[in-house]
């Protein structure tokens, strides 16, 4: 007995040993480090955040299909482009796509060079009648403080369209030519999801033969206290996207009065249903975790990356852990939420069709026809009908080893010194999604500091930019241009 004791005693000795060894060794610095920050343009701060102003106050809302495209506030869009870029305007190849949707082409010098793509979208979310009265100020407005410019659009995504337009701006106005041709896509309908706008000019790109060094578009920003025990803020750049489906689930019975129902009504079948696919979630996987977790796990404190090193142990622990908190758990597996439900007309009438909504949002291991099959597998249930609308498989995993994302990221850096880098699943969707046949190289980030609280404004109440972040956004642009264009500049 006593040697068996012994030998579990080394065998858990040599465990902890190789254990910790691992810890110490598995995370490296995949940082890169500027020798010095970098020379930022100068912006003419006023002339700006006037011009923004205006584009929030230009309301491009979109609506859900089959609701039709409101032309005059996206024609005002164009114009006001055009009144406050001129430059742009003169120099650039400008193309309207599907009656709204826009692209801009800066010819490069170097024809050898592949194009670059960067991306944004003009159209915003619809402000809820319930909370209108709860914003600070009105969300059309585009009112400017001291510090911030509020409104709908402010964050998503005018910012980016602005950026982009003020950046190539000064470019063009110190009278640079591109070297690498650069192009600008903007779609009309990115909210209700890029089919009629970005979906249009991805296959105007195929028809023309373009394949790109790289495509950027929203989806990353600069967030503070995103990876636990992580003390530095992280520049997350979204390298994939998850996918989605609404599967409406369907249950007809004889209708009737209330007083004489039958033994399961239809919201009863359905409510069966729901708690079936609730109890029964879609398994949990580190992998996006541990792609993220790779990048900074070397600026992590000895703890966590004790627990990230040895899944082989810890990966239970650790997938409880994430999983308690929603935010961390919708990278971890393909998500389940119940959204709409409908049933009868009246309290005391039996519905001959009762209806509830589920959306799921799904990680790039699955696709839509996957979780339809895994739903009807759950349910199990004859009586339970299913109806697929509005789905997107999920995106390809972009390389971290690419030129387009060694120059976002440097660039971050040169920026942020302060601040890590760090490939990530963008949760929501994006229109970078129909560009993969153009490219293996689709990155989402746009340069700013997203705190919780500013973060939880986008489709919500009192969304606001900070003005510094704004233009910073637009130095950040005016940088990365010079790298991949201007200068021609090979990454690091």
């Amino acid at each position: 007995m006593k040697k068996i004791i012994s030998l579990v005693s080394i065998i858990v000795v040599l465990a902890i040993g190789l254990s910790a060894y691992r810890a110490s060794t598995l995370y490296v610095d995949q940082q890169y480090h500027p020798q010095k920050q970098t020379k930022r343009v100068v912006v003419d701060q006023a002339t700006v955040v006037e011009n923004f102003s205006k584009a929030i106050q230009i309301a491009t809302v979109s609506r859900d299909y089959p609701a039709p495209v409101t032309p005059a506030p996206f024609l005002a869009f164009h114009q006001h482009l055009k009144d406050s870029f001129p430059i742009v305007h003169q120099i650039a190849t400008r193309k309207v796509i599907n009656n709204y949707s826009l692209i801009y082409k800066f010819q490069g010098s170097d024809l050898s060079l592949k194009p670059a793509l960067f991306m944004g979208h003009m159209d915003v979310v619809p402000v809820d009648q319930d909370t209108k009265e709860k914003w600070t100020h009105d969300a059309f407005a585009g009112v400017i403080d001291d510090e911030k410019v509020w409104g709908r659009g402010a964050l998503d995504d005018k910012a980016t369209v602005m950026a982009l337009m003020e950046a190539m701006e000064l470019s063009l106005k110190a009278g640079r030519q591109p070297i690498r041709t650069i192009y600008f896509a903007f779609g009309h309908d990115e909210e209700v999801g890029g089919s009629q706008g970005a979906k249009k000019v991805a296959e105007y790109f195929l028809k023309q033969g373009e394949n790109f060094e790289f495509v950027l578009d929203e989806g990353g920003a600069i967030l503070k206290g995103y990876i636990k025990n992580v003390a530095q803020s992280v520049g997350i750049i979204g390298i994939a996207e998850k996918g989605f489906v609404n599967i409406r689930l369907i249950a007809e019975r004889p209708g009737g009065h209330s007083s004489m129902p039958p033994e399961n009504t239809g919201p009863g079948i359905l409510a069966s249903a729901i708690v079936k696919l609730e109890q029964n979630k879609f398994p949990a996987t580190l992998r996006y975790t541990n792609l993220t977790f790779d990048a900074i796990g070397s600026y992590a404190d000895f703890t966590t990356r004790f627990a990230m090193a040895n899944q082989w142990l810890t990966a239970p622990l650790i997938k409880k852990q994430l999983l308690s908190d929603p935010s961390k758990a919708a990278g971890l597996r393909t998500t389940t939420a119940v959204t709409m439900m409908k049933g009868s007309s009246k309290s005391n009438i039996l519905p001959t069709k009762a209806s509830v909504v589920v959306n799921f949002r799904i990680l790039p291991s699955e696709t839509w026809q996957t979780v339809l099959a895994k739903v009807k597998e759950v349910i199990n249930d004859e009586r339970v009908g299913y109806e697929v609308f509005m789905n997107n498989n999920p995106s390809k995993v972009s390389s971290v080893d690419s030129k387009g994302y060694k120059w976002i990221s440097q660039t971050i850096r040169e920026f942020e010194p302060d601040s890590l880098v760090a490939p990530y699943l963008v949760m929501g969707g994006t229109d970078s999604k129909y560009f993969y046949p153009l490219t293996d190289s689709v990155y989402r980030f746009l340069m700013i500091k997203l705190t919780p609280d500013i973060q939880k404004t986008i489709h919500g109440i009192d969304e606001h930019i900070k003005i510094e972040d704004y233009v910073e956004g637009i130095q950040y642009f005016h940088e990365l241009f010079r790298k991949v264009s201007f200068d021609n500049e090979a990454p690091k």
